[in-house]
């Protein structure tokens, strides 16, 4: 059997494979994958620095990586001889014996998943939080019990190459164009994500977003129950929120679950967040006492509207995990007045001009860096001052000086970070680390986020 890509989850995969018996081998295009290595000594193939063809022609099974696009001409080749090909994912719920609980959408997955991981442990389940946050799914494999709830962040490149993968309960958050760079285009992107309903029935929860046209379009044809959420409040069943708490109507009665004053992320999008995570605890049996705890007690997530530090009376914020148009739309609407901020990196699809009303109205002023810096000018020249930066230490000055006196130095890219970083996560510290250099030189900057 074939693994293609040797990054987290694809060693996961062949981890998994040989440990069931197969004999694998684990195709790599990068010269060296350290992280593999311990493979080699069980009888894992490592081929690396090239994929060679007869490796995935002549393969019983072929196993992507989620950051394989899998109109890869091996692939192709592949299937054309009728080797199956599936994702991590599809491999490992093959073998998990507990449920999965699967929460996908194109903003906000993370943090969603996260905090329904603590809520549900805080009742007393026994949970495992993954997929493409944190754990692989296939690691997860050998402590998967039949009491079980795998608590699962789904990307489209994940969904994308799933057959039987079938959710207790499927979570679609928002729907918005991203990642066109690997889609064909948004039908495609949004087939991606739909597939997460593809494979529920009646016994089954497919728990979406009712405020989101997008996403009540993609679950038209789901088979499972539907349970729905809405910050708007315009329903008469599901989750919403009154009197200040998040409740579940349904049946005739009202159930508190979760106070507002509990949550203290910053962004008041992200509350539906918490709505979607206590719609999902609320089926499972959670109490509300126990996700009210969970609530209470979460930061929130490293480069997600991170509060980092202050300096001059500017707050510095990270939200390098804002990689689309949307996601930074959402986090500039997160503040009233005074921001600078800093947008750019490679440009990975949607339209940048969809951002020209939230800054006109709250925006100092946009820097614009990394490869798609003509691209913000083009679109938003006109609605907000627009400053270029080939660094992000030069932008982080820049900025700092453009959002004083009271302002906010906000990292939202609406892009990748794959011209000048080998991740979001990468970029969110770089940001970070940049920004404590700033208040080292500057008097009276002080520490006011975690990292």
């Amino acid at each position: 059997m074939t693994v293609m890509g040797a990054g987290a989850s694809g060693v996961a995969a062949a981890d998994l494979l040989e440990r069931r018996g197969a004999r694998v081998t684990l195709s790599e295009a990068r010269p060296e994958a350290p992280a593999a290595e311990p493979l080699r000594a069980r009888g894992v193939a490592l081929e690396l620095g090239g994929h060679v063809p007869e490796t995935f022609t002549l393969a019983d099974l072929i196993v992507l990586s989620p950051g394989v696009p899998p109109g890869h001409p091996l692939v192709g080749a592949a299937r054309r001889r009728g080797v199956p090909v599936i994702g991590e994912i599809e491999l490992a719920y093959r073998w998990l014996r507990g449920r999965v609980i699967a929460i996908t959408g194109t903003k906000g997955k993370s943090t969603t998943t996260a905090l329904t991981g603590r809520m549900l442990g805080a009742a007393g389940f026994h949970v495992l939080v993954g997929g493409n946050i944190g754990t692989p799914l296939s690691a997860q494999v050998a402590e998967s019990t039949p009491a079980t709830l795998h608590v699962v962040e789904a990307s489209s490149f994940q969904l994308e190459q799933t057959d039987t993968f079938r959710p207790w309960m499927a979570v679609m958050l928002n729907f918005s164009p991203d990642h066109l760079d690997r889609h064909l285009d948004v039908g495609e992107y949004g087939a991606a994500k739909a597939r997460i309903f593809a494979n529920q029935d009646e016994r089954d929860w497919a728990i979406v977003n009712a405020d989101d046209p997008g996403v009540l379009q993609l679950a038209r044809r789901a088979r499972a129950r539907r349970r729905l959420f809405s910050r708007a409040g315009g329903i008469d069943e599901g989750t919403v929120i009154e009197n200040g708490w998040i409740v579940s109507r349904g049946n005739g009665a009202t159930v508190p679950l979760v106070p507002i004053e509990a949550i203290h992320l910053l962004g008041p999008h992200l509350v539906i967040d918490v709505m979607a995570a206590a719609t999902v605890g609320a089926l499972a049996g959670a109490a509300p006492s126990a996700m009210t705890a969970a609530v209470d007690a979460f930061p929130g997530l490293e480069h997600a509207l991170e509060l980092v530090a202050e300096i001059d009376g500017v707050r510095f914020v990270n939200d390098s995990k804002a990689t689309n148009v949307e996601a930074a739309r959402r986090a500039i609407e997160s503040f009233d007045r005074g921001l600078a901020v800093i947008v750019g990196g490679r440009y990975k699809g949607g339209d940048f001009r969809a951002l020209r009303e939230p800054l006109r109205a709250r925006a100092n002023a946009v820097v614009a860096i990394g490869e798609a810096r003509d691209r913000v000018r083009a679109a938003l020249e006109g609605a907000v001052a627009v400053r270029e930066a080939s660094t992000l230490d030069e932008a982080i000055a820049l900025a700092h000086a453009l959002a004083k006196p009271a302002g906010v130095v906000l990292l939202a890219p609406a892009c990748s970070s794959f011209d000048m970083f080998a991740s979001y996560a990468e970029r969110g510290r770089a940001f970070k680390a940049a920004v404590a250099r700033l208040k080292a030189r500057v008097p009276g900057g002080s520490a006011s986020g975690g990292s």
